[in-house]
């Protein structure tokens, strides 16, 4: 971005650079890469509309399951259907919000092997913002638009004694939770700086945290309870602020006060990615070819 002023004793003006924020410089090149792929992707809107709903439809059958698995018992782990569903809405619409941004990363281990990334790291722009927006894919809002209904569902059906916190928890829950889930995007994108080949990895932690999240704790043991709480704090996805929107004890004997905690965790998520992205790409060494 460029001002301009007059210099001393000319009439001629002087070209001042202003150079914008890195971060800015990142949502700046995210969205014109994003608008890329969005415009070719509209190109044939047929095929994106019935990639959309087939995503939608994939996504759903997890729910379909949950739902027969009911047609055979009243409660799972303590916790009825509708209460399952809330669960379930609520790290599906988080888990899709981080899988419509962020949900590239898991492709940087390719680019790593096959040295595509030189081409990204000349670029005078942001290689996270590059990487996260590289095929951009709209069709991602089925699983968002599954998890929306399955969550106003849940919310519908519970007979939930309303306050201002319990509301306000609801939106909280969302946007901490996609948050959380982006920042394991980028955590498990740099560690495929080091392992190269470890895409899966990446996706245990973060489509199989989401499959985790779907289910109340309490059919879980405690040692994997802990491991999602203390350590990858996934459990602040959903867990731990929806157990007080339906006034549930919570796991671990845990105080009611960690309900409001999800946007603190996320912020402490984001700088553990931030500085291990930041490691992970100064350790990166070009394939030579």
């Amino acid at each position: 971005m460029a001002e301009t002023a007059g210099r001393a004793g000319t009439d001629r003006p002087a070209v001042v650079f202003v150079e914008r924020s890195r971060f800015v410089e990142g949502v700046r090149a995210y969205g014109l890469i994003a608008t890329m792929w969005l415009r070719s992707t509209m190109a044939y809107r047929a095929s994106f509309a019935m990639t959309a709903f087939g995503n939608f439809a994939v996504t759903a059958f997890d729910f379909v399951a949950i739902m027969l698995m009911f047609s055979h018992v009243d409660a799972l782990g303590g916790y009825s259907l509708p209460e399952i569903a809330l669960l379930y809405g609520a790290s599906g619409t988080a888990f899709g919000l981080a899988d419509l941004v962020m949900g590239s990363m898991d492709r940087l281990g390719r680019r790593v092997r096959d040295g595509t990334l030189d081409t990204l790291l000349v670029r005078p722009v942001p290689v996270l913002a590059q990487v996260a927006a590289d095929r951009f894919a709209l069709r991602r809002l089925g699983r968002i638009t599954q998890g929306v209904l399955v969550l106003g569902y849940a919310l519908v059906v519970l007979d939930i004694e309303w306050t201002p916190l319990k509301v306000a928890v609801v939106p909280l829950m969302l946007l901490s939770g996609a948050a959380i889930f982006a920042a394991v995007f980028v955590a498990g994108a740099a560690f495929q700086f080091v392992a190269q080949d470890a895409s899966e990895v990446q996706n245990s932690f973060t489509y199989g945290g989401n499959t985790l999240l779907q289910y109340p704790p309490s059919i879980f043991a405690k040692d994997l309870v802990r491991g999602v709480t203390f350590v990858v704090p996934l459990a602040f996805v959903n867990w731990l602020p929806a157990l007080y929107v339906l006034g549930r004890e919570y796991p671990l004997g845990l105080p009611e006060w960690v309900a409001f905690l999800p946007p603190a965790v996320a912020a402490l998520c984001w700088v553990g990615a931030g500085l291990a992205w930041r490691k992970g790409l100064r350790a990166y060494r070009s394939t030579g070819s």
